[in-house]
């Protein structure tokens, strides 16, 4: 596997920490993870703001625009309604292309897990000469095959977390020229003083840009914060190995796929490199042997996506879809 060194010190995203299985930290999060409707922030309201939460992810413009002439807004209202019903129901196929991968990762792991012996008790079979070293070398092959293909779905994940962020950023319709009546989309505008967001009036019934990029980002922080914490899983998952058949440990700080530290920072996912992701590479050789029952906390801390407030994810598109009167379920 080519592995790069990653050395990035951006700030300003919170990165999720993971903590060997057992300790309290990771039995308290575990518990603080149960997500409740009552605790989900509030829908944007109908005034919302020129300026919205995805300028904050890379896209930075003007903080208010004067509403063009009634002619001009007879001619963007509608392309706009298009743009976003579009972009909508792209976030909408990405959530269900996420949870796709993240059950084949998840089978996968679970295989790999099943495949590592060190922890397994032989019984009578103990007796037999190098029994365990002759079922480990068997085995090795069905744990790299199992390796591949939870890389191949961890690398689905992030592709799909690529488009999500450019989705996200791509609901303003920007007016291309100063007198055509052609609109174009796209996230920046050939004219500064155009917002792409129609002067914030609402664009079907109360919302405005703004108020559906706001929970787009919402969404996409969601998925952020996810990825971030499954890298760990399947850095630690990728290095699960027997006395009888070394093989290199994987870092948090190797590159696991070609080119995925791009990826990761056009996401924004990798921001900080912190002391305690740091330390966790210095002394996870600490954790080499694992009993089996403490991988299934890897495994059921994957399955329960942690992050992801499932009901918020479908309180936002139903709400989203009552608002431009379709469905995105």
């Amino acid at each position: 596997m080519e592995t790069r060194t990653l050395l990035l010190t951006r700030p300003n995203l919170p990165v999720i920490k993971i903590a060997p299985p057992g300790s309290p930290w990771m039995e308290e999060n575990m518990a603080a993870s149960t997500t409740h409707p009552s605790s989900s922030p509030p829908l944007p309201s109908p005034e919302g703001s020129t300026k919205s939460k995805h300028q904050q992810n890379g896209t930075e413009s003007p903080s208010a625009s004067t509403p063009p002439p009634p002619s001009v807004t007879r001619l963007w209202r509608p392309v706009a309604q298009r743009n976003l019903r579009n972009q909508w129901s792209k976030l909408a196929s990405y959530n269900q292309e996420w949870s796709s991968s993240s059950l084949s990762a998840r089978s996968h792991a679970t295989s790999l897990v099943n495949s590592y012996m060190n922890a397994m008790e032989l019984g009578v079979l103990s007796d037999m000469p190098d029994i365990r070293k002759k079922a480990c070398w068997k085995l090795f092959k069905q744990q790299d095959l199992h390796r591949r293909k939870l890389l191949s779905s961890y690398k689905d994940m992030v592709a799909v977390l690529v488009h999500m962020v450019n989705t996200s950023r791509s609901m303003r319709s920007f007016i291309k020229g100063t007198s055509s009546p052609l609109v174009q989309f796209s996230s920046f505008s050939e004219d500064k003083n155009d917002n792409g967001d129609g002067g914030g009036i609402p664009v079907y019934t109360f919302w405005s840009i703004s108020s559906f990029e706001d929970l787009a980002y919402e969404l996409v922080q969601m998925f952020r914060l996810e990825l971030n914490l499954k890298r760990l899983l399947v850095v630690e998952l990728l290095s699960i190995s027997s006395d009888e058949v070394p093989i290199n440990r994987v870092c948090w700080l190797d590159e696991l796929y070609t080119g995925e530290f791009d990826d990761l920072f056009r996401v924004k996912v990798v921001e900080n490199m912190l002391k305690d992701q740091l330390l966790q590479c210095s002394l996870s050789s600490k954790y080499l042997n694992y009993y089996l029952f403490e991988w299934q906390v890897y495994l059921t801390t994957w399955l329960a996506e942690v992050n992801i407030d499932t009901y918020r994810v479908d309180e936002i598109f139903a709400t989203v879809g009552e608002e431009m009167h379709v469905s995105l379920t």
